[in-house]
């Protein structure tokens, strides 16, 4: 075989490569989204199928309390997926978006679609439980698909938490708020909205290495240039050497309180004993009062001296 036939058919063979590519990609983008639309209905907004979708907190028509009626009827479509992280360093998962703002006594519908191949949330926490059960509103599917589903709005100014509640999801990026009127705040770690808690450092230190992340000291933490010889603390209560201890205060109150209850247990006990029997109980008895009396004595010596020390 010649070095025109090898040429030819290497690239035939990298032709034929860059189409199989390219139709993987074309059908990658192209993934059908199957909606859920129908759900059995549990109850109480509860709503689910047979193939991972479900909607719990649902309400079309219970208004909130201090709502007169419907302010405005809104919906919104979110996205979830892996590719919605790709922005934001130190995530995984992510919404398409990450905050929303509503005015109160709002009927909103969500539109959630799962990009991704698993089960992924959209979750609002905090909601008032005599409407909603569980005090929340839930939509979950497992995808790649799509769900729908309807809560109103309280007429309260707040800030909801809305998350995926999937194990690490919310820790890897799928975490928003969803604002009524002024809402009351914001959360913090909210991507591309909030601050982190706790910021991840991707800056090289001197040494070429990336530095970990500054945590903010604890309280009682010491200083740079301080010793980190643990100082006594100086309290006005009992030494923690002092024999005067929580444990002998207890044992003296368990001495008076079942002394009689003792003594009635072996005045049971001696009933038909032999001499012999009795006299064998009591030594014993007695060697175990000594061993006790010498440890408490040991015990007082001890913390003597370490009082004379200091």
């Amino acid at each position: 075989m010649n070095t025109k036939s090898i040429t030819t058919r290497l690239s035939y063979l990298c032709s034929a490569g860059l189409f199989a590519v390219s139709v993987a990609a074309a059908a990658a983008e192209t993934t059908e989204i199957r909606e859920h639309t129908r759900l059995m209905d549990h109850g109480d907004g509860h709503l689910m199928d047979m193939e991972g979708g479900m909607v719990m907190g649902q309400n079309k028509d219970k208004l909130p309390g201090g709502c007169s009626k419907i302010a405005e009827d809104a919906e919104i479509t979110v996205r979830a997926g892996h590719k919605y992280a790709k922005e934001f360093p130190g995530t995984m998962y992510g919404f398409s978006e990450h905050e929303w703002h509503f005015k109160p006594c709002t009927r909103l519908t969500v539109h959630f679609i799962n990009e991704d191949n698993i089960r992924h949330q959209w979750m609002m926490h905090g909601l008032p439980k005599y409407l909603y059960e569980k005090g929340m509103f839930h939509l979950e599917v497992t995808g790649p698909a799509k769900i729908s589903g309807t809560l109103i709005l309280p007429k309260e100014d707040r800030t909801y938490l809305v998350h995926c509640d999937i194990a690490q999801h919310m820790e890897k990026g799928m975490k928003g708020e969803l604002i009524v009127g002024k809402g009351s705040g914001t959360f913090p770690t909210i991507p591309g909205v909030t601050d982190a808690a706790i910021p991840d450092n991707y800056t090289p230190g001197p040494d070429g290495k990336v530095q970990p992340a500054a945590v903010p000291p604890t309280a009682g933490a010491e200083k740079p240039g301080e010793s980190t010889v643990k100082k006594p603390e100086k309290t006005g209560g009992v030494p923690s050497g002092s024999w005067f201890s929580g444990s002998l205060v207890l044992g003296i109150v368990l001495g008076i309180f079942g002394t009689p209850i003792a003594l009635r247990i072996r005045r049971e006990r001696l009933s038909g004993m032999t001499g012999g029997d009795v006299l064998a109980m009591v030594g014993g008895f007695l060697g175990h009062m000594i061993d006790i009396t010498l440890g408490l004595i040991s015990r007082l010596m001890h913390s003597a001296r370490a009082n004379k020390k200091k």
